[in-house]
């Protein structure tokens, strides 16, 4: 359970982080973040596998790169869904979701990588 927590509150720092860096998307507060890296945890639960089911011909055909339209697909209708989260098209969806990703990946890894091994 914290283990989830320190991920959903990851995720909410770096929607802020990438609504800092990819213009045409805000966020009003940080209580708006907090609730869409919930919305966006459930959208990419649910929505998202339907989604590439229903797109699998088109995804094999393109060699996977559908993949980051479905991924811009999600992230607007993650803004779509949350009060105070805005997405003001296609291209600051994907940028955004390309950005939240890497920024996610770094925030993991600083967070979860610098523990001791023995």
């Amino acid at each position: 359970m914290p283990q989830f927590i320190t991920t959903w509150l990851i995720t909410a720092i770096a929607l802020l982080i990438t609504a800092y860096i990819v213009p045409g998307l805000t966020i009003n507060s940080i209580p708006a973040s907090i609730i869409g890296a919930a919305v966006f945890g459930i959208v990419n639960a649910i929505v998202k596998p339907i989604l590439i089911l229903l797109t699998l011909p088109l995804t094999i055909l393109s060699l996977g790169l559908f993949l980051l339209a479905i991924n811009a697909i999600c992230f607007g209708l993650v803004g779509y869904l949350t009060t105070g989260f805005t997405v003001s098209g296609f291209f600051p969806a994907l940028f955004g979701s390309i950005v939240l990703s890497l920024v996610s990946s770094l925030i993991h890894w600083l967070f979860f990588n610098n523990s001791v091994e023995e």
